[in-house]
């Protein structure tokens, strides 16, 4: 007999029927999204190169400055504001911002351009981990880890296929319509966004678990720094929150080498924009192979812990190849693997991680760990490697440096792990006289 296309879809995704719609407007909402982001990524690196590469450390200086500005504010409209309200808000606030950035590069002069190129490197990576994190807090806030560990990896493959697409977007049309105009299809591009995140509200209500999720339709209340109080109370939260910065250390170390690169070899700015553009390209058209054939299938059959732990393996691996063969094609090489196995395994695993936390933690520490803590991390390895640089130490010292830290941070993955699987286990019930109880009789 064959299955129907219904069966046959539920088996392919994990799927389940009453879950469909919510899905569907899941992957509008992760595909516009990131379809925007990538869009405006090879402008941002490009403006950040155009700068001067000895002058990026500043630039993830006034990024973590800008993320300690905007964190409070956010959790302050976590506080006040519905769930649907709080969401459009953040994204329609950062539209209006580009909208200015888009006027700005189109009509100021030649004296400022290097300025506003500055500014917008500094707000589109407030941007991006602010709108990622928004959307995967709302996720984790609607499904729960045994859904997770079925659809997150097919969401994270929404996100990746809105990277091909910006990415291809951008390598494709910088040339003919401009930076201005790429940054007004964002625009509208965030727009779809809101109008997906109002839609999923809805349509979530149907399998939202009232005894795990507080009214999504009231505001979480709570201080506005609850997410920095909670993050360091916490030894789980705080683990998410060094998981979080040693791979934005590690990261961070890749990219000032590529940027090098790139000022070595691609003078013309069209022409780095649109390098950029295909290295982002070639790493999603890996992700989403991942996602779609491999991620699902490796969190239900090896779990959590071992999803995890590749991360950092791939990263200890990719560091001791750059240590004993420095070179250009072993760094991209490198970059490719790592931000691959990021977009297509960690980050679904670290997602689930947060839905064993409380509704106020999915929000406000999410928020903190992907904002300030990741920028934090941009900001010690920035200005870590601007120092290492000055003292002499070149690609192969630096490879040296970081295989350690990835060592640490696959310790730190196995712990958390271990730790999200203990607080999902359902404690057993015991009788007067320590006996087990019966699962119909607690």
């Amino acid at each position: 007999m064959q299955p129907t296309v219904p069966s046959l879809w539920q088996r392919l995704t994990g799927v389940r029927p009453e879950e469909a719609p919510a899905v569907l407007w899941s992957m509008l909402y992760v595909i516009a999204l990131f379809l925007a982001y990538y869009v405006l990524r090879p402008i941002r690196d490009e403006l950040g190169v155009a700068g001067g590469v000895q002058n990026l450390p500043w630039l993830f200086t006034g990024t973590l400055v800008a993320m300690l500005v905007v964190s409070p504010l956010f959790a302050l409209a976590v506080r006040n504001l519905p769930r649907r309200q709080f969401i459009a808000l953040a994204y329609r606030f950062f539209a209006v911002n580009l909208f200015v950035f888009a006027l700005l590069l189109q009509f100021a002069g030649p004296d400022w351009q290097v300025w506003v190129g500055r500014a917008l490197f500094i707000w589109v990576s407030v941007f991006n981990l602010f709108v990622v994190s928004v959307f995967w807090s709302f996720i984790v806030d609607i499904f729960d880890s045994e859904q997770g560990k079925r659809l997150f990896g097919l969401l994270a493959a929404g996100a990746t296929i809105g990277g091909i697409l910006g990415s291809a977007l951008t390598s494709g049309l910088v040339e003919n319509i401009g930076r201005s105009w790429l940054i007004a299809i964002s625009i509208v591009l965030l727009e779809m966004a809101v109008l997906a995140s109002r839609r999923l509200s809805v349509m979530a209500k149907a399998f939202e678990r009232p005894a795990r999720n507080d009214d999504p339709s009231k505001p979480l209340g709570g201080g506005i720094f609850a997410g920095f109080v909670h993050t360091i109370r916490s030894p789980y939260l705080a683990g998410l929150a060094l998981f979080i910065l040693l791979y934005s250390i590690t990261s961070t170390f890749l990219y000032f080498q590529q940027a090098n690169i790139a000022q070595e070899y691609f003078p013309d700015r069209a022409a780095r924009t649109a390098f950029f553009a295909n290295i982002d390209l070639l790493v999603n058209a890996i992700t989403l192979f991942l996602q779609l054939f491999v991620t699902g299938r490796l969190i239900g059959s090896q779990g959590i812990v071992a999803t995890l732990a590749i991360l950092p393996l791939v990263s200890v691996a990719g560091f001791t190849a750059l240590a004993a063969s420095p070179g250009t094609a072993v760094l991209v090489v490198a970059q490719v693997a790592r931000r691959a196995a990021n977009f297509a395994l960690a980050r679904p695993a670290r997602e689930i991680l947060f839905t064993s936390s409380a509704r106020e933690d999915r929000y406000k520490a999410k928020n903190f760990i992907d904002t300030v803590i990741y920028r934090g991390g941009d900001q010690v390895a920035s200005w870590g490697y601007a120092g290492l640089m000055g003292l002499g130490l070149g690609l192969t010292q630096m490879a040296v440096i970081a295989v350690p830290i990835s060592v640490v941070w696959l310790a730190l993955s196995i712990w958390l792990g271990r730790s999200h699987q203990k607080q999902e286990t359902p404690a057993v019930p015991f009788n007067a006289a320590g006996q087990p109880l019966p699962a119909d009789n607690p």
